[in-house]
């Protein structure tokens, strides 16, 4: 909150209005009886707010209030300040924002002042989130708070791990696994029902051997080599959570920086002084737009930009364009999650919306969770646009009821958000503001698709799979066909497998693996999997013994969700278990060989028989060598698939299977509703992951608990440190700031593209050994091992100057080609970038 004068001479003191009887004030737009305000985009509403608030007659005047308000007619023409109310740090970009500000006590103490004047003056949350490197790995990682399996047999685990075939141990580095160990087929007869405790207390799997193995160590070998390389940053950083004001330093091993965004530093209203506004953030990562989701603006910027806000300088910008998403129709019931987002951003890139604000309206907003629109928001980078804004509704207020919201903060939250008209409702035309020009989406075309026979790119809608299906049968073996003669696509082979006989064809399901990695992140997927299992089950459908089924969780919080909810029994129940946490199917590594009788009658019938997963490789033979055609889908999909037993059905029109008393069952009479999975994601995976990051986050790292801090008001700098340096930007300041000093015979550093990152700028990774900056270092007595990276380095000036322009990527048209070179003028040297 930045009122420089008190409130009575504020230009906008007028505009005030209280909430819960007087106790709390806020400037509320409504009161300049301005006609134009309810036609402004909400987004717009934000700005317009935090200009009233924040207007001194010096950053923010009048005239830029007015200009805001004026938005239909200023867009892409007046400059306006923007103070957010907070700023967004990780470590990498926050070091040297916390490193100037360290400097700069010293400068004010050196001119006989009080260094504690020095604070930031926006309310700075610093996560240290970039400084984990992978030094240890082992077969498996656990990484929640569930390590074992799904099924409810009893493993007690063994005193010692068991030998295995090729000599070599469960538990070891990846590298030492024996690739025949890979086929060992997983030791669980049965498939009862599994409760809290038994899936706690199983012993975690190695996913290449499926056996038992010890508690894993690599987290805390990783934990206590990032310490201990870091450990001069991180006492940097525990002296700055304690030396400054407004500053909140989330410690390492907590989460990454958005996931603490989104789950715990949230607010959609700041109190601050007894005022109450809109929350808005800029932080120092493309991806912070993701809080937009949730009705919070915000963006990305750039370090220098961050500090200067952290310092009370509002961001500048050009009063943006707004693109109005209007999302109409109704979701297609066998449409995921991630079969919207990816459409939506598919929509969005191709419209030409590049440096433009985007705000969703319509009806079909409502049809989407607030996982959806935080993943829709955080695609932002993806096509282009600055921020992509969801205004809060009721949506945004029952998300926010499962998280640390107390009930009198969410009534507090949406009294006031209502007062100046920043709440809303999609179904309501008469709500809907103007905006620059609008782009309308129906989602009821976007329909589930999964993508093969041989490649990813291959996108196949389910509703057209069995037509395609018998399309690659016919063509010739390409990308897709395999030429199969008309005679033969008939083929049937029977086979015997536990006694029982089944048969064979082209397009019969081996093969269905339901995994949850980097496709399949959003909980919903795999909530609609887990359901449509659990209907699956109670409508006595099943699926065939021989088919390979496997669940492989991308982490052990996954596996915590599935059986919270109560789905992960019934994933059992159809043969799909916890086979462990890792890589598996989409490398090759299938839970075990397909039974002997299964690939002879592949074999005898030259069949193309079919595999299923949720992975997002899929490659011909890479499943199994007599595996032919295989599909990514999504996880429901996956299990759809695996009863049918077979790709060549049309949902639609056949049925999956039949009851005992013999009444057909449809893929849509088991699939979950919208509400019914969004339901389930509320009340157990966002509970449970707000429970677990308030936990982590009062509870503390010991690693960080530990670490001792000098307690002065100013950093006691270690000359000696080639981490955290002192930089010289205040060496020679005084109490008269002296006049600019002209630039005279300059010369171009560099002549670059358009397609220049902040990584060809200022690189984060690996200090390349004939870089100045190994030069540097090399100089400081330390070997190559110990360079560490670029971003751990930020916190001393040397290194960052000499980093600067540093990628081996560099494109410089001064000497036409490919280096962090460039040529000196006028001796015409090719020389570095620091010379």
């Amino acid at each position: 909150m930045a009122l420089t004068s008190p409130v009575k001479e504020h230009p906008y003191g007028h505009l005030i209005d209280t909430l819960s009887g007087g106790k709390i004030q806020f400037f509320n737009p409504q009161k300049l009886n301005d006609p134009r305000y309810d036609k402004l985009p909400l987004s717009i509403r934000v700005l317009l707010e935090a200009a009233i608030r924040n207007c001194d007659g010096f950053y923010t005047k009048e005239e830029h209030v007015q200009n805001i308000m004026d938005w239909q007619q200023q867009q892409n023409k007046a400059e306006v300040p923007f103070s957010p109310a907070r700023v967004l740090l990780q470590d990498f970009t926050g070091i040297p924002a916390m490193v100037d500000l360290a400097a700069m006590r010293d400068a004010v103490a050196k001119h006989g002042m009080d260094p504690n004047l020095v604070n930031p003056k926006c309310p700075t949350d610093l996560i240290v989130d970039h400084s984990l490197q992978i030094d240890y790995s082992k077969c498996a990682i656990q990484n929640g708070p569930n390590p074992g399996g799904g099924d409810g047999t009893s493993r007690p685990t063994p005193s010692r791990p068991p030998q295995l075939r090729g000599g070599s141990q469960c538990g070891g580095q990846r590298s030492s696994c024996s690739k025949a160990a890979c086929n060992d087929p997983p030791a669980s007869p049965g498939r009862p029902a599994a409760s809290v405790q038994q899936i706690e207390n199983t012993p975690l799997l190695c996913p290449f051997h499926l056996q038992p193995v010890s508690e894993p160590e690599t987290a805390l070998k990783n934990q206590e080599m990032e310490l201990m390389r870091n450990k001069e940053r991180l006492r940097f950083f525990k002296w700055c959570s304690k030396a400054f004001k407004n500053v909140n330093v989330v410690p390492p091993d907590v989460g990454a920086v958005h996931q603490v965004n989104l789950e715990y530093l949230s607010r959609v209203v700041q109190l601050s002084d007894g005022y109450i506004y809109p929350d808005s953030v800029v932080g120092t990562d493309s991806h912070t737009t993701m809080i937009n989701g949730l009705g919070i603006l915000g963006w990305g910027v750039g370090g220098i930009e961050s500090e200067a806000v952290m310092l009370g300088q509002p961001v500048c910008l050009t009063l943006p364009q707004v693109v109005g998403c209007k999302l109409v129709g109704t979701i297609n019931p066998l449409t995921t999650s991630i079969d919207i987002v990816l459409g939506i951003t598919k929509h969005l890139r191709q419209a030409g919306i590049a440096g433009k604000f985007v705000e969703f309206f319509g009806p079909g907003v409502s049809q989407l969770s607030a996982p959806d629109r935080t993943t829709i928001a955080n695609m932002c980078p993806e096509y282009n646009a600055t921020v992509s804004f969801f205004p809060v509704d009721n949506v945004t207020i029952r998300h926010f009821k499962k998280t640390n919201f107390t009930q009198e903060k969410l009534e507090l939250l949406e009294s006031y958000m209502k007062a100046v008209k920043l709440f809303r409702s999609y179904e309501d035309p008469s709500e809907d503001p103007q905006y620059s020009e609008v782009i309308e989406i129906n989602l009821s075309s976007m329909v589930p698709q999964v993508s093969g026979p041989k490649r990813p790119s291959d996108r196949v809608a389910v509703s057209n799979m069995k037509e395609d299906f018998q399309s690659c049968l016919d063509e010739k073996v390409g990308f897709k066909g395999f030429h199969i003669s008309k005679e033969k696509q008939e083929t049937l082979v029977p086979f015997l497998h536990g006694g029982q006989e089944y048969q064979l064809a082209h397009g019969s399901v081996v093969i269905a693996a339901v995994i949850s990695c980097t496709n399949n992140c959003n909980p919903s997927v795999m909530l609609t999997a887990g359901l449509l299992a659990k209907k699956a089950v109670e409508a006595g459908l099943i699926v065939k013994p021989y088919i390979r089924t496997s669940l492989a969780p991308g982490s052990g919080m996954v596996t915590h969700y599935l059986n919270t909810s109560g789905v992960l029994p019934y994933f059992n129940q159809l043969g799909f278990e916890v086979i462990g946490y890792g890589c598996a199917t989409c490398v090759g590594n299938t839970a075990a060989p397909l039974p002997e009788t299964v690939v002879d009658a592949i074999k005898q019938g030259d069949l193309v028989a079919c595999g299923v997963l949720s992975g997002n490789r899929h490659f011909e033979g890479r499943l199994c060598d007599c595996v032919r055609a295989n599909y990514l889908a999504s996880p429901p999909l996956v299990v759809a698939y695996a009863i049918a037993g077979t790709v060549g059905i049309d949902f639609e029109k056949e049925p999956l299977g039949v009851t005992s008393e013999g009444k057909e069952l449809y893929l849509r009479d088991i699939w979950p509703s919208r509400e019914e999975i969004q339901q389930t994601e509320e009340e157990t995976v966002i509970t449970s992951i707000f429970k677990d990051l308030r936990g982590r986050m009062e509870k503390g790292n010991s690693f960080w608990n530990n670490i001792d801090y000098p307690e002065s008001v100013v950093f006691p700098w270690d000359h000696k440190s080639t981490y955290i340096r002192s930089p010289s930007f205040f060496s020679k300041l005084g109490k008269d700031v002296p006049p600019p000093q002209s630039i005279e015979n300059a010369h171009a550093l560099l002549f670059l593209g358009d397609k220049v990152t902040t990584d060809h700028i200022s690189p984060a990774g690996s200090i390349a050994r004939v870089s100045a900056a190994a030069k540097y270092l090399l100089s400081k007595r330390l070997t190559p091992r110990e360079f560490n990276s670029y971003g751990a380095r930020r916190g001393n000036d040397a290194v960052m100057t000499r980093g600067t322009f540093a990628s081996i990527k560099l494109q410089n048209r001064l000497i036409g080609k490919t280096g962090p070179k460039t040529l000196h003028i006028p001796s015409g040297q090719t020389v570095s970038g620091f010379y």
